[in-house]
């Protein structure tokens, strides 16, 4: 569909927020096409002049989660003159779009529409943890609108534990007690004893079939070790989902195209953890990558 069709489609309605800050302005937006419609969160410095020199991000959330899991972060990127987009998955917020029969070609196309609509055609796309399998297959499949993945906190390519994923499923299950899934997020998701409030808020179970489901249809060789765009493997110091034996195992596959950092002192939730950590490394990578 060409840009003008696309560019149609964009709902009349931008609902602004008061600043988040002196320099910050936050909005949300719907994207459409055909029965699909996107919510996306937008973050971005007030003065144009600097949000249209460094260039657009877009934020991808983990599974069964929205993109609000990302506000500190987005805020942090917004200030340092980045235009933040932030799709909420199909499902989530105000996001529709057929379930059945997805498959990440199809989550890809989601984030593809946001970045023409709403990222000046091309963008930086991250992905936490289930969002870099999106984030690695739009860039796959949208060359012309992705300049650079950033793979936050992605599980290692082999098959991890079982208990790994069944603490995925305990934490999501608002019928299990708070003590529960509180265990459950210190085993699987945080490095240290503080659990936010937030991560025990806003799991959406009833996706979790849906998802699982479209990445199974993808299957992994079929994009994990290509790329044509450079990437950073953003890995969190005691992240259970990515053993340090693991560490290189994505710069192996793809040498000259990879960068490795580690976020000290985080696990997989990784972006509640340590947000000025993860944005400054977000922010210095993005800045050295070409225009």
């Amino acid at each position: 569909m060409k840009i003008a069709m696309l560019l149609a489609a964009v709902t009349a309605w931008l609902a602004w927020s008061a600043p988040l800050a002196a320099a910050n302005v936050r909005n949300h937006a719907i994207v459409q096409e055909g029965e699909t419609s996107i919510e996306v969160i937008v973050d971005e410095a007030s003065d144009p002049d600097a949000r249209e020199r460094k260039g657009v991000i877009v934020l991808l959330p983990s599974s069964q989660r929205g993109s609000e899991d990302f506000d500190t972060v987005a805020e942090l990127l917004a200030q340092a003159g980045y235009r933040v987009l932030r799709p909420q998955p199909r499902g989530i917020g105000a996001s529709q779009g057929p379930l059945e029969g997805m498959s990440l070609h199809t989550l890809a196309g989601d984030v593809a529409l946001a970045i023409r609509l709403l990222g000046q055609g091309r963008a930086i796309v991250v992905g936490h943890a289930y969002g870099h399998y999106v984030a690695r297959v739009t860039a796959q499949d949208y060359p012309a609108l992705v300049r650079g993945v950033v793979v936050a906190a992605a599980a290692a390519k082999g098959r991890l534990p079982a208990q790994l994923s069944a603490a995925l499923d305990t934490a999501a299950d608002q019928r299990n007690s708070t003590a529960q899934r509180i265990a459950a997020l210190r085993d699987a998701f945080f490095y240290g004893p503080f659990v936010p409030q937030s991560w025990l808020e806003g799991w959406h179970p009833e996706l979790a079939s849906a998802y699982r489901q479209a990445s199974r249809t993808t299957p992994q060789s079929t994009w994990w070790p290509y790329s044509t765009v450079p990437i950073l493997d953003l890995q969190a110091q005691h992240d259970p989902w990515r053993p340090a034996a693991t560490r290189d195992e994505l710069r192996d596959a793809l040498p000259g195209m990879v960068e490795v950092r580690v976020i000290p002192d985080a696990s997989h939730a990784l972006f509640p953890e340590q947000p000025q950590a993860v944005a400054r490394e977000i922010a210095d990578w993005a800045d050295r990558l070409a225009r």
